[in-house]
C-alpha cells in the first residue's frame, strides 16, 4: 500500500530504463514506492470507467492491472510487446501498437479478447482515433508513413506518407496532427485526401502532441531542442516556446491545467505552470517516458 492516503493526489512515472513505475506524492515532491516491471514499461492508459490504470511493459511482453487510486497492482497478463496503447472513444477496442514486432492488435475491451492481429510495415508507434470509435490511425516510425484502420472491418484502409519517422499523433478538429521526429515539425494531415496541408515548426524532434483539458491549447514536444511548446488551438500558430533540458517527451495534466512531463534524457520530470513557462523538476528513475496524473477527487484527467 501506499504511504499516504489513497486520496493523495499521485502521479505514475513509467521509467523505461529502470524496468519500474515510480509513484510520486504531488504535494511533498517525493516517491512514495516503485512497483517492478519486467522489463520496459513505455506506455499506459486509463480504463473506460477508472478502474484500472493500464501499464504496458513492451519489453515484458506483459500488461499491469494498477489501481489508479492506490497504486496497488490487481493482475499481470501476458500482452504481445505491448508498446503504445488506448481505448477507442466509444469504449468497444482497446487497440495496441507493437513497435518491435511491427503488429497492431485490436482487442475487445470488455473481456480483452485478441480480435485481430494485423501485421504492418516498420514500427508502428502512436495512434489517434477518429472520434466515432470507428477508425484508428496509427503512426509507422520505419516507414515514414501513417495508417488507417477500420475497427469495423479490422482491416487496413489506407496508408499515406507523413514525414521521416513519425512518432505522436492527434486527432484535432478534423484533421491529424503528427510528430515528425526524424525533422523538426509537426505535419497536420487532412485524413480525407491524405495530404499533408501544412507544417507547424516546433523544433528537431519534434515528438508528440497533447490537447490541455480546456481545450484552450495544445502542447508539443520536442525532445533533440528540447522544447515545450503551446499551439493556438484554432490557428496551429505557436504561442510560445518553452525551453526544458532533457528531453520532453510525454504529458500530463492535474486539474488546474498544470503540465507534468517526461523528460527522458535526464531521469526527471517537469511540473510546468501553464500560465507563466516557469518549471521544477523532480527526480525519478532513468529514461522516463509515459507519466499519469491521479487526483484525489473521483474525476481523473487523461495521460
Amino acid at each position: 500500500m501506499l504511504a499516504r492516503p489513497a486520496t493523495a493526489d499521485i502521479v505514475y512515472v513509467l521509467n523505461s530504463g529502470d524496468s519500474s513505475i515510480s509513484i510520486l506524492d504531488v504535494a511533498t515532491r517525493t516517491e512514495l514506492r516503485r512497483i517492478p516491471a519486467l522489463r520496459e514499461v513505455h506506455h499506459l492508459v486509463l480504463a473506460p470507467g477508472g478502474r484500472d490504470l493500464l501499464i504496458a511493459d513492451s519489453g515484458g511482453n506483459e500488461m499491469l492491472f494498477v489501481d489508479p487510486t492506490t497504486g496497488d497492482v490487481r493482475r499481470r497478463e501476458r500482452i504481445s510487446n505491448p508498446y503504445h496503447l488506448d481505448f477507442s472513444p466509444d469504449g468497444k477496442h482497446l487497440v495496441i501498437a507493437s513497435l518491435r514486432r511491427n503488429q497492431v492488435d485490436i482487442y475487445d475491451a470488455e473481456n480483452l479478447t485478441l480480435l485481430t492481429r494485423l501485421r504492418t510495415p516498420d514500427k508502428p508507434s502512436h495512434m489517434a482515433f477518429r472520434p466515432d470509435g470507428k477508425v484508428v490511425y496509427v503512426t509507422l516510425q520505419g516507414s515514414g508513413t501513417v495508417i488507417a484502420i477500420s475497427l469495423e472491418t479490422r482491416e487496413v484502409l489506407w496508408e499515406a506518407p507523413v514525414g521521416r519517422e513519425p512518432a505522436g499523433i492527434i486527432w484535432h478538429r478534423g484533421r491529424l496532427i503528427v510528430g515528425v521526429m526524424g525533422a523538426d515539425y509537426f505535419a497536420v494531415m487532412n485524413p480525407e485526401t491524405r495530404e499533408v496541408e501544412r507544417q507547424i515548426p516546433i523544433g528537431r524532434g519534434a515528438h508528440t502532441i497533447f490537447a490541455s483539458p480546456d481545450g484552450k491549447a495544445l502542447w508539443a514536444t520536442s525532445r533533440v531542442e528540447s522544447r515545450l511548446a503551446e499551439i493556438d488551438p484554432s490557428t496551429l500558430e505557436v504561442r510560445r516556446v518553452i525551453d526544458i533540458r532533457g528531453g520532453p517527451d510525454c504529458v500530463t495534466f492535474d486539474p488546474e491545467g498544470n503540465l507534468w512531463v517526461t523528460l527522458r534524457w535526464v531521469g526527471r520530470i517537469a511540473r510546468v505552470d501553464a500560465r507563466t513557462g516557469e518549471y521544477e523538476t523532480i527526480r525519478v528513475g532513468r529514461s522516463p517516458h509515459g507519466i499519469f496524473f491521479q487526483p484525489r477527487r473521483a474525476e481523473s484527467v487523461g495521460n
